[in-house]
């Protein structure tokens, strides 16, 4: 039986759009760290993981989810790969 993201925990660390312009830390603790181009942590905030799904809302209170599936994490329209 597979088991989850959330049950692996492989969801932490850097998540990057293929461009390399989104920049995505999911960092322990349930905090993340997002860059966009030059801008340093544009957005930041907090995220939780239930199976193959994570829900993020940032530090203003704005919301969005995302799905992990096979490796690669679908969010906000953007498609990101992990770094290893």
């Amino acid at each position: 039986m597979n088991k989850t993201i959330e049950e692996t925990k492989e969801y932490i660390g850097m998540w990057v759009t293929e461009d390399g312009y989104v920049r995505h830390e999911l960092l322990p603790g349930n905090r993340y760290d997002e860059a966009r181009g030059s801008r340093e942590s544009a957005y930041q905030g907090s995220y939780i993981v239930s199976g193959n799904h994570i829900d993020y809302k940032d530090d203003t209170g704005f919301t969005a989810d995302g799905e992990f599936k096979e490796g690669i994490l679908y969010h906000g329209g953007m498609i990101l790969y992990k770094e290893n």
